[in-house]
Formats: C-alpha cells, structure tokens, sequence
C-alpha cells in the first residue's frame, strides 16, 4: 500500500527505513490517522522522517504523490497567480453559515477534483471573486483561497478554515533544508566539528567528562560515579584561500559570511587568510584589495606554512582553460607566470595533508556551467564541495580524515 509515495520520498532524499514503512502500515491498522488525509499527512511525517531537514522534501514527495500538484507554483499559470494577489476579496462567514455549505456541498473526489481544476486552467480567461466555480478569492469555490469550501484545493494566500486536501504553492519548511545558501551560523556550527581534531595528551584531567560518567554510573547500579578527562587543547590550524574578483562577485556576500564565521570562530589556534583571482600563481594577496605591494610567493607561503595546517580553497573554479593550463596564462597582465596554474595547485594539495575545495555555484551545476572544464580539472586536484549546510559538513569531515 502506498508504494508510490515510498519511492517518491526516496526520489526526495528522504531516508525511509523499511521498518519505519512497517510502522506506518501499522499506524494505518489501528487508524492512528483517523481516516483522513489530514491525519495521514501528520502520522506519516512523524514516524518516516527523522530530521527535520527532510520536511520539505517530505511535502514535495507527498504533495506529488497525493495531487499531482507541483509545488512552489510550479503548476500554475502566470496570470491565475495574478488573478489571485492582485486584488484579493475575504469571505466572511458565521459557523451555522458554514455547517449549511457542508451539509448542502457534495465534497468532490481528489481525482475529480484535480479534473476540474485542470479544466479550469485551461479554460477560465479573467478573475473571479467572491464566485463558486471559478479559480478565485472570497467565495465558496473549491479553487483559490480566502473563502470557504469544504475539501477544496487552495492555491496561495493563508489558511482560515484549514478543509483544504492539497495545498498549492506552500512549502513551510524550506528555510529547514541543509542544501540551501548558508549565514554565518551555518558556517560556525558546522566548522565546530574541527575542535574534534584537537588533542587532550597534556595536563590534569578537570574536565567533567559527562558521557563516561553515565557509563560508570550505570555500571555501579545507579549510585554515582564522577569521570573526569584532560580539557581539549586547541591545535586546529587553518589556511584559507578566497577567489577574488571576476565570476566570484556574484558570491560576495557568501564570501563575507564565511570569512565572519572562520573570524568569529574561537577554536581555531591560528588562521592564515590568503586571496587569489580564478587560479593560483607565483604570488598569492595579504588582502582582497590584491595589491601587488601587499602579497607574497607562493613558495615563501608553503614554506613558512607548516603541511599540518587545514587548507580550505574557495572559489568557482570557472576560468579560461589557458589561465589554468598554460605558462603565461594569468588573467592579470602583470604577471608572468611561467608555470601554469595548475601545477601551483597541485603543490598546494601536495604540501597540506588535508585540504578541500568550497565552490559557491551547486553542485548539480558542476557539469554543465560555463567554465564546466576547468572545473572538471581542478575536481581531479582537489577534493571540491559545494557552499550549502551539507557540503560544508562534507568537507569538514573530509578535513577531519587523517592521511
């Protein structure tokens, strides 16, 4: 049963174990959900999703399963998104007005339903208020919203008496998603993870340690017992290198929360902050300003920064494939560089014994965006995540791996 809404939440990157699955099928047994598409919707979030993360995509997967609506809009014409915002009319009615309209109103089947609302798409040509079969707003019509009908479907605006089957255009839980564009939280909660490379070899040990003090309680038949451990000393080093300038302008405020965040972060023994325009040559920038007087070599860089530092690049990748490949292909004019791009990058890999690549365009663009093929290369150099609440996390624990 509901098989189709199984692989649709799979196809959503929600995680759906099969026990979780057998539990709903139970829940439906003892009509935990009462026999409505209500409660089911409620029921099946509850036991099938985990995070919180994944309430969108549950919306998106059930919202298709169940109506073959699209969500966001996507269904919907241009102008019936006119019609519906531009002069919006409420409807106004008491409880006995509402019991008449249940009473009187035969509720539509959803696929009739979704019949009739096509029919309408296709063939209503104006606005509609106040009316009871027309797409409109402030009537009894069971398109729209702003008005009243019985298990209808309403199509933007705000929920009043909650009867709707299928919500059109509304996705609550977006802002919850772990792939969108991240703040500067995102950034400082997920480069928290790299206090776990610290060390605690030296010193007293006055830190509570609060896990192995449950163990050895419970060990003891409840009767507590207080576990101490040494405090983590802070060793965590970090070069980062920011694309400057050109394509990466579009990005600029990204760029910013991550250079707050990596600033703002307290645990971090020392931060190294380097800039550098699409690719890496003989001398990288102190400053964002990149002037020429206020940089250095790049070989004076990997020899004064110690290989135990975690090198983070950020940039789009997308260049000419000459500034990348080429000797004397630099994008600045000044510079002449007699080893190609690439192979500065390559040393950079080399010399650091963790590093990763942060590229702000996402990575189902990765293939196909102007630029794709030195992308591809510099792929093949660095190991490259993109700027969401995922990828960030992916390359932290990437950097958390020793080699």
């Amino acid at each position: 049963m509901f098989e189709g809404l199984f692989t649709a939440l799979r196809d959503e990157g929600v995680p759906v174990a099969l026990d979780e699955w057998l539990m709903l099928h139970e829940g439906l047994e003892r009509d935990l959900h009462q026999s409505t598409l209500s409660g089911f919707y409620l029921m099946s979030r509850a036991v099938l999703v985990k995070d919180e993360a994944h309430y969108d995509s549950f919306d998106i997967a059930f919202a298709r399963y169940f109506s073959g609506i699209e969500p966001a809009g996507e269904a919907m014409d241009d102008k019936v998104w006119t019609w519906l915002h531009a002069n919006p009319r409420f409807l106004h009615i008491s409880e006995d007005q509402r019991r008449r309209l249940d009473e009187m109103r035969d509720q539509l089947e959803l696929d009739e339903l979704l019949e009739k609302l096509k029919e309408k798409l296709e063939s209503q040509e104006e606005e509609h208020h106040g009316g009871s079969e027309h797409i409109g707003t402030g009537g009894t019509s069971p398109f729209g919203h702003s008005g009243y009908h019985p298990g209808g479907i309403r199509i933007g605006g705000q929920g009043r008496w909650r009867s709707a089957i299928q919500t059109a255009g509304e996705r609550q839980y977006r802002d919850l998603r772990t792939d969108h564009e991240i703040g500067s939280r995102d950034f400082g909660v997920a480069l928290r993870r790299l206090r776990q490379l610290s060390t605690r070899l030296d010193g007293p040990a006055t830190e509570l340690d609060v896990d192995d003090t449950i163990r050895q309680t419970a060990d003891h038949a409840g009767q507590l017992r207080l576990s101490f451990r040494r405090p983590r000393r802070n060793t965590v080093r970090v070069l980062l290198m920011l694309d400057i300038g050109g394509s990466m302008d579009d990005h600029i405020m990204l760029l910013d929360r991550l250079f707050t965040a990596m600033h703002q972060a307290s645990h971090f023994r020392d931060l190294q902050v380097r800039f550098f325009h699409n690719c890496v040559y003989d001398r990288v920038y102190l400053h964002p300003d990149m002037n020429p007087r206020t940089s250095e070599s790049t070989d004076h860089l990997l020899a004064q920064v110690d290989s135990d530092y975690k090198l983070v690049m950020v940039g789009d990748a997308c260049m000419a494939p000459t500034e990348l490949l080429a000797p004397g292909g630099a994008i600045d004019y000044q510079h002449m560089n007699e080893i190609p791009g690439a192979e500065w990058l390559q040393s950079l890999e080399d010399h650091f014994r963790h590093a990763a690549w942060l590229n702000p365009h996402p990575k189902r663009w990765w293939d196909t965006i102007h630029g794709a093929y030195t992308l591809g290369i510099v792929r093949q150099i660095f190991p490259m995540f993109e700027l969401s609440v995922d990828g960030l996390d992916q390359a932290v624990r990437h950097l958390m791996v020793r080699r």
